[in-house]
């Protein structure tokens, strides 16, 4: 998948369970960019509902996992950051859902973390 083209998006690592499930990861690094702004570039990308309020993209390939999007939430869709042909271009900027992280995952990168989302504004310290 190639980098979006358009103003940077936000980015950040998710620790939430269902992120991790869904990755088979103790985290997950996403960006968010509006749907329009999406495309797969190769392969084809098939969705399945992983939630009653979410729809999670994957490669129909080899199974990678592509994308979340939350239904209250129409304009954005978030992408792993690992999917990317170059994901050192869109480092994350804090940490997500941090009261939920697995206790032997110590982010020592210095960057925010939030205990819920960033909407919430609970950062932890």
């Amino acid at each position: 998948m190639s980098m979006p083209t358009e103003a940077r998006p936000l980015t950040g690592g998710c620790h939430c369970a269902d992120c991790r499930r869904a990755a088979g990861a103790p985290m997950v690094a996403w960006f968010s960019v509006a749907p329009e702004d999406f495309r797969v570039v190769a392969g084809e990308m098939r969705r399945y509902a992983s939630s009653a309020r979410a729809e999670r993209g994957f490669c129909g390939d080899c199974g990678t996992a592509l994308t979340y999007a939350a239904h209250d939430s129409p304009g954005e869709i978030d992408v792993t950051t690992a999917s990317l042909d170059d994901p050192a271009l869109m480092p994350p900027e804090d940490h997500v859902q941090f009261g939920s992280h697995l206790p032997w995952v110590v982010p020592g990168d210095g960057l925010p973390r939030f205990r819920g989302s960033r909407a919430e504004g609970q950062r932890e310290e």
